[in-house]
């Protein structure tokens, strides 16, 4: 595949819906439109629309709506596009798409069409991150940070990275070819504030990651107990559903149940499991090592009366007359009244914010990938010393690299493949 193809693909989500849209991208694409559409597109249509009827290449009309313009490079792709906007469903834009084949489109590999934009320096490859991270959004928080990434926050402090510590590695090969007695007073000094720089700027990005991880995946948030806590109960509530079972009888969850819910703007992973005690019951046995695995790697653990440190306690069941027996400082929550829900929702809001404290709050949250590069451009910084030039400049140079691969200075097919393919095809 040829990235001078011209490319089609249907845009919108597969199913029954109201409007389907079928993008079509590259140097023929309006020739297919003209086909399609049974009209010439001219430099002038650029930046509009029209209604059309769509047609097959035997003349039968397969649908119709309206078809949108765009002139490279003002276009998502950078290339010419033609979007057909018809009706929505299955046959009608499957139709649509096979009438932009039968007219020199072939099908559009998953993400090609925002690698293309990556290739036509319509984004660099963090921006084309920040694509499928809003599109995989679980919230607003994690919208609002992808679209941040999206405007090029990051994009332009990882240039600026970049571009200083290429400068510090050419300073740096500048001192082998000058005479020692010949380096001015104070050089070696700003040498060293300059690497300091680097490396405090790099250790601010890494200080997202841990938010960033969160916004993308969830927050585990473990719910903890002995059997009969109220465990399930307190799940269902913060839910809004009964998604546990619920009984009088102890060790009724024997096993862990995920589901997602949003608080306060974080995606939240809550997890229900099974009561902490020992046991002769095998299957029980099982689930309170699998509850114990799943507490380690928590980001958070509400332990209900029990004492777990570090966990945000809870006195479940409080409008029961239990009060006096627990610890005071134990957040108050009745699954059956909603007594002291929000107060818990809050209390792990507040913990997610702690976790994940910025350095500044205008630094957007680095990727998995991102991280990767960053932390292996602080480690090539790490004990580098201007006094040796020679490893300094080398230093600097892994470094350089290293941010390089995080915008796409430099880039393998492998890497394009890899981050593209996570895309639908359509985007």
């Amino acid at each position: 595949m040829s990235s001078s193809d011209t490319i089609a693909a249907v845009a919108t989500a597969p199913g029954r819906g109201g409007v389907a849209v079928v993008r079509v991208s590259g140097p023929d694409a309006w020739a297919v439109a003209r086909k399609v559409a049974g009209r010439e597109i001219v430099p002038s249509d650029a930046g509009r629309f029209f209604f059309s009827e769509f047609h097959d290449p035997s003349g039968t009309v397969v649908d119709s709506g309206l078809v949108l313009v765009f002139k490279a490079p003002a276009s998502y792709t950078g290339e010419n596009v033609i979007e057909f906007q018809g009706h929505g469903g299955s046959v009608a834009p499957r139709r649509v798409l096979e009438a932009c084949f039968a007219s020199g489109a072939r099908l559009a590999r998953r993400g090609e069409f925002t690698e293309r934009a990556f290739l036509n320096g319509k984004l660099d490859l963090s921006a084309a991150e920040a694509v499928i991270d809003l599109v995989d959004a679980r919230t607003d928080r994690a919208a609002d940070e992808a679209q941040s990434r999206l405007r090029g926050v990051l994009s332009d402090r990882y240039e600026s990275l970049y571009r200083d510590a290429i400068e510090c590695s050419s300073r740096m090969e500048h001192l082998l070819d000058v005479d020692e007695s010949e380096i001015p007073d104070g050089t070696m000094e700003s040498y060293s504030g300059d690497l300091l720089n680097l490396k405090s700027r790099i250790s601010k990005l890494l200080s997202t990651a841990r938010e960033g991880k969160i916004l993308r995946e969830g927050a585990l948030v473990v719910l903890a107990g002995r059997p009969n806590a109220g465990k399930s109960s307190l799940m269902n509530a913060l839910l809004g559903e009964n998604r546990a079972i619920v009984s009088d009888v102890a060790g009724t969850t024997r096993d862990s149940i995920e589901e997602g819910l949003d608080i306060d703007g974080w995606p939240i992973r809550i997890v229900d499991t099974a009561g902490l005690r020992a046991t002769d019951d095998a299957i029980e046995a099982e689930g309170v090592v699998r509850a114990e695995e799943l507490m380690a790697k928590a980001d958070i653990v509400v332990a209900l009366d029990c004492d777990i440190p570090g966990a945000i306690p809870v006195h479940a069941k409080c409008d029961l007359d239990h009060a006096a027996l627990h610890d005071s400082s134990a957040i108050r929550v009745s699954a059956k009244t909603g007594e002291g829900l929000q107060s818990l929702k809050d209390a792990i809001a507040a913990r997610l914010r702690d976790l994940s404290a910025r350095a500044s709050e205008d630094v957007a949250d680095v990727t998995a990938r991102q991280t990767d590069l960053l932390a292996k451009a602080l480690a090539a910084l790490e004990g580098t010393d201007p006094a040796d030039p020679v490893l300094a400049a080398n230093a600097l140079r892994i470094a350089a690299q290293s941010i390089g691969e995080i915008i796409g200075k430099t880039y393998s097919d492998d890497l394009l493949d890899s981050l593209f393919s996570r895309f639908c095809i359509g985007k």
